[in-house]
């Protein structure tokens, strides 16, 4: 199985994988408009590989046979002040 891996020029980090290239007739259009235009990042087969260095491949693959594409979002930020105030407890 391959896929195209988009990134999107408005969303840091996100990313848009479908299975043929410039075929995104399977992505909503709600989602493409607040995409952005795709933009091209890869292309890569699923076939072998055990992981993907950001997302979870099952997840993918999960995604592109069932919807015929998979939304990549970048990971929570993280609230710095949070954790250490957490950890301040702790002591």
């Amino acid at each position: 199985m391959f896929c195209v891996i988009y990134r999107s020029p408005l969303r840091d980090q996100t990313y848009l994988y479908v299975e043929k290239k410039d075929d995104f007739s399977k992505v909503p259009d709600a989602l493409l408009k607040g995409f952005g235009k795709p933009r091209l990042a890869m292309v890569l087969t699923l076939e072998g590989r055990e992981k993907l260095a950001n997302a979870d491949i099952n997840k993918v693959k999960q995604g592109l046979s069932e919807q015929g594409f998979y939304l990549q979002l970048p990971p929570p930020v993280e609230n710095l002040l949070n954790l250490h105030l957490v950890a301040d407890k702790k002591v």
